[in-house]
């Protein structure tokens, strides 16, 4: 019998793969893309396909500890964030976080989904875990000392049985769910002189902009209404790049082209419980988030490195007991951090000149107070505590 059965083999799950396998555990995952087939990023434009579909990863120093602690950390692939310059459209206020205020070397680190998608995958192939691939799940039963689970594979009917199951697939259908009526497009955006270490946050009045730079280029995440997003996404690359420069300004340098545009709905789901009958729920399959602030996987990962840590050791990896604790550990984390996503997402909202002036003093108040911009940098970073 397996210890753990993790359903998703994406960064969350092979994560949790790494760290129980470095402990010992015996761990199988079920994943329904077969080996090899590139990973669909949600809904594509006209303008996007699942070969070209463009997805930016920003990774937070304290993933980046947990990544090199399990010898995955894709170095060469990365391009780190120094600086974060943020700042709101047709309002005063301006603030800067930087990664020496933080004591860390870098605030993030951004690379494409595939990248830290072969970095694990390539770990994980040589760990001894069990990758099930091109797998379908069709159920699960839970009895008092373990779990069965029954899936269909190259054509067959196919049962394990484990002590614990963890669902990092995604999104879970069953989590409570608030639409923001708001759309990410994402693409990536060339520009002269070439992107450096200086990441943008720009607040529009209908919602949050980022450029976040990535090997010369900058990963653009880009917030707008549906209809808008839609619009921008099939708009000719010159009329798009002047819609650009108009929301971001001149800061950035001369937009210069951009690459295929995709966009997917923005959604919060979160769990009511991330535990269930020797289930544990991590990632996207607890919660999932707005992107501002890119704190979605890092959130994930921390889910992950928290879970192992909690099944080390354990005699039974899905006792109530020690499930219980995994979730009471990850309480304090998940709330404060889908809550200061949620607040970022609509705080900067709309174009009323009294909270535009409000928005503002709170941007000047974190420029000239160095310990609380030092306080959010690294909340941001890690979370409510020091991990890993």
């Amino acid at each position: 019998m397996l210890d753990v059965l993790i359903i998703g083999a994406g960064p969350v799950g092979s994560t949790l793969a790494l760290a129980l396998r470095a402990a010992g555990r015996s761990v199988a995952l079920l994943e329904r893309r077969p080996r090899g087939e590139a990973p669909v990023e949600g809904p594509h434009t006209p303008q996007s396909d699942a070969r070209t579909a463009f997805r930016p990863i920003a990774l937070s120093h304290a993933s980046r500890l947990i990544l090199e602690r399990l010898n995955v950390w894709p170095g060469s692939m990365v391009s780190p964030i120094e600086t974060i310059h943020v700042s709101q459209a047709g309002g005063i206020g301006r603030t800067e976080l930087r990664a020496a205020d933080a004591g860390v070397p870098a605030l993030g680190y951004v690379l494409g989904y595939a990248a830290i998608a072969q970095a694990l995958g390539e770990r994980l192939a040589a760990s001894g875990a069990q990758l099930l691939d091109g797998a379908r799940l069709d159920s699960l039963e839970a009895t008092p000392q373990s779990v069965g689970a029954r899936f269909e594979r190259l054509g067959a009917l196919h049962t394990l049985a484990a002590r614990c199951v963890v669902h990092a697939e995604g999104a879970a259908t069953t989590a409570r769910e608030k639409r923001h009526g708001f759309d990410a497009l994402t693409a990536q955006v060339e520009v002269q002189p070439a992107a450096t270490s200086t990441a943008f946050e720009r607040f529009t009045d209908e919602g949050p902009l980022a450029l976040l730079p990535m090997a010369g280029r900058y990963a653009l995440v880009w917030s707008a209404q549906p209809q808008r997003a839609c619009a921008l996404a099939q708009a000719a690359p010159d009329a798009f790049l002047r819609e650009l420069a108009r929301a971001i300004g001149a800061r950035v340098g001369r937009l210069v082209s951009v690459g295929a545009r995709e966009v997917q709905p923005l959604v919060l789901r979160v769990r009511g419980s991330r535990i269930g009958a020797r289930e544990a729920f991590i990632g996207n399959a607890a919660q999932t988030l707005h992107p501002v602030a890119g704190q979605g996987l890092n959130l994930g990962l921390r889910d992950a490195w928290d879970l192992a840590a909690a099944l080390h050791g354990a005699p039974d990896p899905g006792a109530p007991a020690t499930l219980a604790r995994f979730a009471a550990s990850r309480r304090l984390d998940a709330g404060a951090t889908i809550g200061i996503t949620e607040f970022l997402a609509g705080a900067f909202l709309g174009s009323n000149p009294a909270l535009r002036a409000a928005r503002g003093v709170a941007l000047i108040a974190l420029d000239v107070l160095p310990p609380l911009r030092r306080f959010f940098a690294r909340r941001m970073i890690f979370g409510p505590s020091a991990i890993p």
